[in-house]
């Protein structure tokens, strides 16, 4: 599914249910030996996929370890994301030398839990949820744009190595047939600097397929993106956001 999303010379690998084989190095074991059974399961499945995606680069097996926000380590030249929910695992990876960073995630198509999308949408983002249509038929927009808000910050943390609040990003979405299409994040706070110019947004895209969203930008080193989006909005607020750590 993801691969749908993504452009050439960036490499992906997915699972859609989890290993049942513990994960192959102590190091990462050791970051969840704490957590239940699932989530350690989760855990080694999601890190298998990223070490396939890897090898398609030429890069050998080794631990994938986590940072301070509960992002991934990648290997040195190597830019890359995981994602999991419920019944998905995936990665994307790419050499450094052509692409500036990557963000993808996956979301249940359900709605967002009540009181959510106040948190995470700024008022011009909740206008347009509220005046419809949603960005396809049968789409929970709440949750879509949850979940492209999740796949622009994974991009923008490499890039910047601080926090980026849901309300300092209003994404727009666009359709282009079916139920995929692409988006834009226009940045409400300076963005990163990339090839000499500093951006004031990221762009993706989205698909919904078998109960599940899924979102990815792609941001080349050149500093600009593969897709072919139209800007958003601005706006403005302030909050805190606490990204799933993978």
């Amino acid at each position: 599914m993801i691969g749908s999303l993504l452009p050439p010379g960036v490499h992906h690998a997915e699972a859609f249910a989890d290993d049942e084989e513990p994960g192959r190095f102590p190091e990462e074991t050791a970051l969840v030996a704490r957590a239940v059974p699932a989530r350690r399961r989760e855990f080694a499945t999601v890190r298998r996929c990223a070490r396939t995606a890897l090898a398609e680069l030429g890069v050998p097996p080794a631990p994938l370890l986590k940072g301070r926000r509960g992002e991934p380590l990648w290997p040195h030249g190597v830019v890359g994301s995981m994602t999991h929910c419920a019944g998905y695992r995936g990665a994307v990876v790419a050499a450094a030398s052509g692409v500036a960073s990557l963000g993808i995630d996956a979301e249940p198509d359900e709605p967002l839990p009540d009181g959510v999308l106040k948190l995470i949408a700024v008022a011009e983002e909740r206008e347009r949820l509220a005046a419809g249509p949603s960005p396809a038929p049968g789409v929970h927009g709440d949750r879509l744009l949850f979940c492209a808000k999740e796949a622009v910050f994974k991009t923008w943390y490499p890039l910047m190595r601080q926090e980026l609040d849901f309300h300092e990003a209003s994404v727009r979405f666009h359709r282009t047939g079916g139920t995929c299409g692409t988006f834009h994040a226009a940045l409400l706070v300076p963005g990163p600097q990339v090839a000499g110019r500093r951006l004031d947004g990221l762009s993706g895209r989205w698909t919904a397929r078998n109960g599940l969203l899924l979102t990815a930008v792609t941001l080349l080193a050149d500093g600009t993106h593969p897709q072919a989006t139209s800007s958003g909005g601005g706006g403005t607020a302030t909050g805190s956001r606490s990204p799933t750590p993978l």
